[in-house]
């Protein structure tokens, strides 16, 4: 038994609540600081691998899932001038024959709800919003929260799931540097039936090109298509996922890109843009009974789909490793980091090595792209970069 042990968790996002719900049902006490003034999340994709769907299922979701997200059928790349498309792989009966579940695209916001609303229902009243914790002090057996406010509240275990400025991690190991790696993206939502039946399939599509790339799939039941739009270019630098552009802007970083490309972004509702930094993972992150989940601890860029699954995977992890040694804390926080940092460390790395193959000079000349194409997302090499990443059981594995 845990002895109701009471976990504080400093953020109320997918990480943090995927946590809060995981210790909730292993009879943990759990109170979670949202800085935000209302329970929302933004209006973005998000792509559950089955990794993550795993976790997700563990957890009860699996109907809530099946309800509100769209179950891919395949991943396909498209080549950014011509079209012209070549298939990754089957992510309908052949990912669920592999994996045991479905690969799902999803609304962030869809997602966010069917969190929070299990673990209120679990703990009303266990989500306090207008509650930005902004520092902590160790007690002994205890760990104080303080709120920007100056509001206190006091645990036996804190968790930063706040996000890529965590202040819990700047105070528990400090603030690595973050490099601008030169790009900017942009997001929208596509309401479907503004577009042509091609456009609208289960499918999540990659549009590579020499200086940019793009990403687009179907959420909400198939009621929108996500749109998320990577371009090389260094006069935006703020790092916000709110900041409003205009859609001639995004049309013009895209001139020249596909007619689809440039009906998609005609029909977004509003685009936004964020600048996009990398900062390097964290080999150790937790102190004492305090630790980090998500993007305080190992930030990455978009180019795995994996951010949100690592931050599901963390939650999973963390109640399993805390419910295994709750009367030794400050050693289970030690066991979880210790079975996660090699996994997420090689996330973040695979991710920004995408980069350069989204990338490619090759992607000019359309007779060099096809040859690009054909070589480097050739069976064998699909097979090499996800498949470790999609076997892996965060409900299973050891620590």
């Amino acid at each position: 038994m845990n002895d109701r042990l009471k976990v504080l968790i400093s953020g109320a996002g997918i990480g943090g609540l995927t946590a809060a719900l995981a210790l909730l049902q292993r009879g943990f006490d759990v109170e979670v600081f949202e800085q935000a003034t209302e329970l929302r999340e933004i209006g973005a994709g998000v792509q559950l691998g089955p990794n993550g769907v795993k976790v997700l299922h563990a957890l009860g979701l699996a109907d809530e899932l099946a309800r509100l997200g769209v179950a891919a059928s395949a991943k396909e790349v498209r080549i950014w001038s011509t079209g012209k498309m070549t298939p990754l792989f089957d992510l309908g009966s052949e990912c669920v024959e592999r994996y045991g579940v479905p690969y799902y695209l999803m609304h962030r916001a869809d997602l966010h709800r069917i969190l929070l609303d299990r673990v209120v229902a679990l703990k009303p009243g266990s989500v306090h919003v207008a509650s930005r914790g902004v520092s902590y002090r160790d007690l002994g057996e205890q760990v104080e929260l303080t709120m920007e406010d100056g509001r206190t509240a006091v645990g036996d275990v804190l968790v930063g799931a706040d996000g890529l400025h965590s202040r819990i991690r700047r105070q528990l190991a400090g603030d690595a540097q973050a490099r601008f790696t030169g790009g900017m993206c942009w997001r929208g939502m596509v309401p479907i039936e503004q577009l042509p039946e091609h456009l609208r399939r289960p499918v999540g599509a990659n549009w590579i090109g020499p200086h940019g790339h793009i990403i687009t799939y179907p959420v909400r039941s198939g009621r929108l298509l996500n749109f998320v739009g990577h371009v090389e270019r260094d006069d935006w630098q703020v790092e916000s996922w709110t900041e409003p552009g205009t859609i001639e802007e995004c049309a013009a970083d895209y001139r020249g890109w596909h007619p689809d490309v440039q009906l998609m972004i005609r029909n977004i509702t509003t685009p936004f843009k964020w600048a996009l930094f990398l900062r390097p993972p964290l080999q150790a992150w937790s102190s004492g009974r305090v630790t980090l989940l998500g993007d305080a601890c190992h930030s990455t860029l978009p180019y795995l789909a994996q951010g949100a699954n690592m931050a599901i995977e963390d939650g999973m992890v963390l109640a399993r490793a805390l419910d295994a040694g709750a009367s030794t804390p400050a050693q289970a926080l030690l066991r979880y980091e210790q079975a996660r940092v090699d996994r997420t460390t090689r996330i973040v790395n695979k991710s920004a090595e995408n980069l350069q193959r989204f990338h490619n000079p090759q992607l000019e000349d359309p007779v060099q792209a096809d040859q690009y194409t054909s070589a480097e997302w050739d069976p064998a090499r699909i097979r090499e970069r996800y498949d470790w990443l999609f076997r892996y059981d965060a409900v299973n594995v050891p620590f």
